[in-house]
């Protein structure tokens, strides 16, 4: 500093600081000659000299500190030096200058005179703190006027280390060894001297006490360098509590994994503080000095470097033990995985190295579930779960899967076949008595070439599990089909269903429908199920069922539904099939209540059928033409007769015919068809419950045409009514016939005039009786003409396309759309 300018400026600068506090003579040398080195040296701060940047910081520190005036004075006056630093004599370093002032603003221990209390040449006042910064002094050689001899030849670098050094000694109160050590101490989670575990509103951590004197970049860096303690004792934390559960459901296997592999973590955790331990025994040299610079010494830089990667990892753990607290099995892994997608290596090698122990115990879960359809889930934590059921409802009830406890890396469809294939081996070994999937297992494992061994798969080989699980699944699901079909004839049964239960075997139902109609008759409390399954075996043997395969018939069996007062035989008598075990896994309780339902619908369309034919052979027209009595204009009557009974007999022949070919036998073939490309159970059920869906649907059974359906059954009962008069007149009538018969040879005068007398009355009743049944047929045809026309005008409107097509068979000559 040779210019005369500066060195009066800079002592103008220090004469009023210093005077506010009356200085002597010798406090202001000591004082320009302080401020003369400090200028004078070497340092400079660690910055990039951006004066925007800087003068945000300051606006910004006075804005937090809720001086939002001063920021804006500030910016006016910051502007202005900008706007004159053009000018001849303007100041052109404006980034030093405004650096200088956010130093200054930024101190904390300022002198009675208002400099920072720096040491000076002789300065030796009476306090402890003041000896301690004179032997300091001593120490570096400050006093000792002897100079370093080194490349430098001026010892440029040497002094402004020591006076940095300096400048550092009066701002600490602690050493750095004594920080150090502390740190380290803070680090396994335990208290030192000065470095103390403390919360506050809430928050907590390992903080400095306020009243010790440093640098506030010291305060920071301890800050900094326990984070890892404060990471350390929450990892800890949760693993003392877990550990001190097991064993529990809260913890379960993987929760187990999980903290034996944060131990691991924390075990080579420990190695480093033991060998950082170490390297705090040696002591830390002093700024410009050479002892010690090649030692292991540990100061808080070098500790800085020494934990980076380590709080890396503590922090990587402190989440994962935050994200999985109150999880366990599936749902921790899950919870683990998701922090594995991640671009640091570090970050990918650890979560690598812990998911690979943590996924263990669920790969085995997998494995054993797959392989061999054990559900080794002794704490809930598998995302299949298992339950108490009937052998009957095992495939359909027994088990399912928990989406809480699926990991994110197991897709749903591979969650579905993992799922599916050990229920095929549990079906196989519970309900099928059979033993073959273990060979299909084995084969599965070989041909993908993975080991069947415990613990064969691990985290990492997702391909090779699902490679595994396809491969077994195929094997196991077509021994499976081949079980159902060949072994248990899933196929004969639904035929031998359809032939009985549907009524598809028409001469069988037609004898069946002759032989218990007179039972039927009955009222439903007299009769006798042990009767009618005689008439049922009687019906068997009368037609082609008795060629049937005998273990298939001795499935057929009379059912009696639950009567009330005032109900016949037909309104409860019921075939039922039991396919029995496993097939009732198909045919389940609520299946076969469908296809009684549908029973009861085709054997009430049988029962109207067989009462037309019925009231056509009760007729007998050639036979009634020839009596007597059909002179009285029988004739007119039985035509009449005659026109219904053809209108009925179209309506239900033609329906009929729909339900037996369109419905029924289609459905049938859609479901062959189906049968035999399933590859698995859940297929076969699937399509057998469409080929169920698609009767229920087409014969008016569904929801959607129960308006539809009531219709009909309306229809019905005119035609049963219609039957029910139809035997009444015609028993009435032959009762005529055949007192006319026995009367119409007088043997005297006198008897032939009482026979004529008689031959009136007869007469008399005969065309009453006619009469009575005219206006019960007029009755008769216009109930069934407005129940067909009600019903005629309800088809066009119903979704589904065959009962259209239905419409036009009944109406394929326009008849009742002209009628309209």
């Amino acid at each position: 500093m040779d210019d005369l300018k500066t060195i009066d400026l800079l002592t103008e600068l220090v004469s009023r600081l210093l005077s506010p506090t009356n200085p002597s003579q010798s406090d202001l040398s000591r004082s320009l000659s302080f401020a003369t080195r400090l200028l004078s040296s070497r340092l400079s701060p660690s910055l990039s000299q951006d004066e925007n940047a800087m003068a945000e910081s300051i606006k910004r520190d006075l804005a937090v500190s809720g001086r939002s005036s001063d920021a804006l004075t500030f910016s006016d006056l910051h502007s202005k030096l900008v706007a004159r630093s053009s000018l001849p004599g303007g100041v052109q370093n404006r980034w030093a200058l405004l650096y200088l002032l956010k130093s200054l603003s930024g101190r904390r221990s300022y002198s009675s005179g208002g400099l920072p209390s720096l040491p000076l040449e002789n300065y030796n006042p009476n306090s402890n703190s003041a000896s301690q910064n004179s032997t300091r002094k001593k120490n570096l050689g400050l006093g000792s006027g002897v100079l370093h001899i080194s490349k430098d030849p001026e010892n440029v670098r040497q002094n402004a280390l020591r006076e940095y050094s300096v400048l550092v000694m009066d701002d600490n109160e602690v050493e750095e060894s004594a920080l150090v050590r502390d740190v380290l101490y803070a680090c396994q989670g335990i208290d030192g001297r000065y470095v103390n575990f403390r919360s506050l509103n809430g928050v907590d951590g390992y903080d400095l006490p306020d009243s010790l004197t440093l640098p506030r970049s010291t305060r920071t860096m301890v800050r900094k360098l326990c984070e890892i303690g404060w990471l350390y004792k929450k990892v800890k934390g949760f693993i003392d509590e877990s550990t001190s559960k097991i064993p529990s459901e809260e913890v379960g296997t993987v929760g187990q994994a999980f903290c034996s592999a944060l131990n691991d973590e924390l075990t080579d955790y420990y190695k480093l503080l033991a060998v950082l331990e170490s390297h705090s025994m040696n002591p830390i040299p002093t700024p410009g000095s050479d002892s010690g610079l090649q030692g292991n010494y540990l100061s808080l830089r070098r500790l800085d470097v020494w934990l980076a990667e380590p709080t890396v990892r503590m922090r990587l753990m402190a989440v994962l033990v935050d994200g999985c607290r109150g999880l366990k099995g599936g749902a921790m892994v899950g919870a683990i995985h998701r922090h594995a997608k991640h671009g640091d290596p570090l970050v990918q090698d650890f979560m690598g190295r812990l998911l690979k122990r943590v996924c263990s115990p669920l790969f085995e879960m997998v494995r054993s579930w797959v392989l061999e359809g054990e559900l080794e889930d002794i704490f809930s934590e598998f995302f299949i779960v298992g339950q108490q059921v009937k052998v009957e409802s095992l495939w359909q009830e027994g088990y399912r899967i928990e989406p809480a406890m699926l990991p994110s890396f197991i897709s749903p469809t591979l969650a579905q076949r993992i799922f599916r294939t050990g229920k095929s081996i549990n079906f196989l070994r519970v309900c099928c008595d059979d033993s073959g999937w273990a060979a299909a297992a084995a084969d599965a494992a070989a041909h993908v070439g993975t080991s069947t061994s415990r613990w064969g798969l691990g985290y990492g080989q997702i391909d090779a599990l699902e490679a595994l699980v396809i491969e077994a699944a195929k094997r196991i699901d077509s021994h499976l089909m081949d079980v159902i079909h060949k072994r248990y004839r899933f196929k004969d049964h639904c035929l031998a269903i359809k032939r009985y239960l549907l009524l598809g075997q028409g001469d069988f139902v037609q004898y069946l429908m002759d032989i218990v109609g007179p039972e039927l008759s009955e009222p439903a409390n007299t009769i006798s199920a042990f009767q009618l399954a005689g008439l049922l075996e009687a019906s068997v043997r009368a037609s082609n069922a008795q060629y049937d395969d005998r273990d298939i018939l001795d499935r057929l069996k009379v059912k009696m539904m639950d009567y009330s007062d005032g109900d016949r035989g037909w309104d409860v008598f019921s075939l039922e099939y039991d396919a029995g075990m496993p097939l009732d896994t198909v045919f389940t309780a609520s299946v076969m209540k469908r296809y009684l339902k549908i029973f009861n619908y085709l054997w009430k369309l049988k029962r109207v059928e067989h009462a037309l034919t019925t009231i056509w052979k009760t007729m007998k027209p050639n036979c009634i033409v020839k009596s007597i009595i059909a002179k009285e204009g029988f004739v007119s009557i039985l035509r009449k007769c005659q026109v219904i009974w053809n209108e009925m007999n179209h309506f239900v022949t033609n329906f009929q015919d729909y339900i037996m070919f369109e419905v029924l036998e289609v459905s049938w073939a859609q479901f062959s068809d189906e049968m035999e490309s399933s590859k698995d159970l859940d297929d076969l059920l699937s399509a057998h419950e469409r080929y169920l869906e698609s009767i229920v649907e087409k014969s008016l059974l569904g929801e959607r045409s129960s308006t539809l359906r009531a219709s009909l059954f309306r229809l019905f009962e005119v035609i049963l009514r219609f039957r029910s008069h139809a035997d009444r007149w015609f028993e009435r009538i032959y009762e005529l016939q055949s007192r006319g018969k026995a009367e119409s040879k007088p043997k005297s005068k006198e008897r032939g005039q009482r026979l004529e007398g008689a031959g009136k009355a007869m007469t008399q009743l005969a065309g009453e009786l006619f009469h009575k049944m005219g206006e019960d047929l007029d009755q008769i045809a216009k109930d069934y003409s407005n129940s067909l026309d009600i019903f005629i005008k309800q088809l066009p409107l119903q979704q589904h396309v065959d009962l259209k097509f239905l419409f036009f068979r009944l109406d394929f000559t326009e008849y009742y759309s002209c009628r309209k």
